[in-house]
């Protein structure tokens, strides 16, 4: 049985990019350390009009260790959208804006984000673990 999909996307778009690359010699630093940055991710939402929710999806990308050299890659990319469905229950609504939502724009996000840091001057990144948003969604619920 084919489920009819519970939101459409409206809209979506880079909402706020930020590089950090202090000097020279901090670039030269990150650059051999650029593969042990660890990948965060938060995902915030806020009803706007028109019964539409904005999603904004934050990926960092950080050094983790105490290094005093540091570089810091952020991107910010909000996606619209607009429930279809308009008797959905709490746990629905939130599994959508933490899973479906994600599930289907995280693949374009994650190219952009890794484009981003290779145009900044930094080999190609191969971000080895997949997301599960499954997952994460019943860690965040248990």
């Amino acid at each position: 049985m084919m489920m009819t999909k519970k939101f459409e996307i409206v809209f979506k778009y880079i909402n706020d990019i930020s590089i950090e690359i202090p000097d020279p010699e901090t670039f030269i630093f990150s650059r051999d350390y650029i593969t042990k940055y660890s990948l965060g991710i938060n995902i915030n939402s806020k009803p706007i009009k028109n019964e539409m929710v904005e999603v904004i999806t934050k990926l960092t990308y950080k050094d983790p260790s105490s290094n005093k050299r540091k570089s810091h890659f952020e991107i910010s990319y909000s996606t619209v959208i607009k429930f279809t469905d308009k008797n959905l229950k709490k746990n629905e609504l939130e599994k959508i804006l933490l899973c479906d939502v994600q599930n289907e724009i995280y693949p374009s996000l994650e190219k952009i984000f890794v484009n981003l840091i290779k145009d900044s001057g930094f080999p190609v990144l191969n971000f080895e673990k997949k997301v599960d948003f499954e997952e994460l969604y019943k860690k965040k619920n248990n």
